[in-house]
């Protein structure tokens, strides 16, 4: 792997309605054609982004998938685990017991499950109720599993633990709940509603760092395109760092470039302009 393209997934590879268009996938299948290799950057995990790589070809291009936030990382083609560091026992079990006093949806995952406190519990989002255990689940091609204690359940290291509320509520309280944490862990928000916690020092960068030398990869050689947060530390290691139209201000302004956004393929139209021309 000489050369490749980073790329965070939701808010960036796909549409609002979370889906890869035609005109995007073109771009990058005949980047591939041309030597590029993908990696999917994303805080989604891996059973979220196998999928997308089968739609991109990757099992037959290779690639990378970088998954949790950076936590774990597989080849595109053998699904080999290249690098991972996920949240030890003790940690693990002691966020999902302070998570107890706030009123959050806990979601943890292990194999092909999600496992939740209740599949039915709903957040309130664009004031209206929103059914985001359904549509992590779904969105990551998950089975769901109730139980009543997470804590207790949770006798495995976890790659990342993520909570769900209204913005307003996480907003307000998300400093309480990463505060026994600060020095242990990292937490950030992946999306307004959505707080993560994963094992210390791990973001996507790190991820990379740790796994596109032995790819034979270096970082002047790469292009990422991002949207939020999470991304930041990508755009600044790649030699060329593109923000999405749609980014966070604070994306744009460490950005070598801003595209289009995600609902205007702006992969494909920064690809077109200056990698496949």
């Amino acid at each position: 792997m000489s050369k490749a393209i980073l790329l965070d997934v939701d808010g960036t590879l796909l549409n609002s309605a979370k889906q890869l268009t035609p005109r995007t996938k073109t771009a990058l299948i005949n980047a591939q054609k041309q030597g590029w290799k993908l990696v999917l950057a994303s805080g989604r995990p891996t059973n979220g982004l196998v999928h997308l790589a089968q739609m991109l070809e990757m099992d037959r291009f290779g690639g990378a998938l970088v998954a949790f936030n950076g936590s774990k990382v597989l080849d595109a083609k053998s699904h080999e685990v290249l690098f991972e560091q996920p949240i030890n026992v003790k940690e693990s079990k002691a966020v999902l017991e302070h998570m107890k006093k706030f009123d959050v949806i806990v979601m943890i995952d292990h194999d092909e499950y999600m496992y939740v406190n209740d599949v039915f519990k709903k957040i309130e989002r664009d004031g209206k109720p929103f059914e985001v255990v359904e549509y992590e689940s779904r969105s990551n091609h998950y089975l769901l599993c109730e139980k009543e204690d997470l804590a207790s359940f949770a006798d495995f290291p976890l790659n990342k633990i993520l909570t769900a509320a209204s913005p307003s509520y996480l907003k307000e309280h998300y400093e309480e709940m990463a505060a026994p944490f600060r020095e242990s862990l990292n937490s950030m928000f992946t999306a307004d509603f959505y707080y993560e916690f994963t094992a210390k020092g791990i973001d996507k960068a790190q991820a990379l760092c740790q796994t596109m030398e032995k790819l034979g990869c270096k970082a002047e050689n790469m292009i990422a395109f991002g949207d939020a947060q999470n991304d930041r530390s990508m755009l600044e290691m790649a030699g060329i760092g593109v923000a999405m139209g749609n980014a966070t201000n604070e994306l744009k302004e460490i950005a070598n470039v801003v595209t289009d956004s995600n609902d205007e393929d702006g992969i494909a139209a920064y690809l077109e302009q200056y990698v496949l021309a």
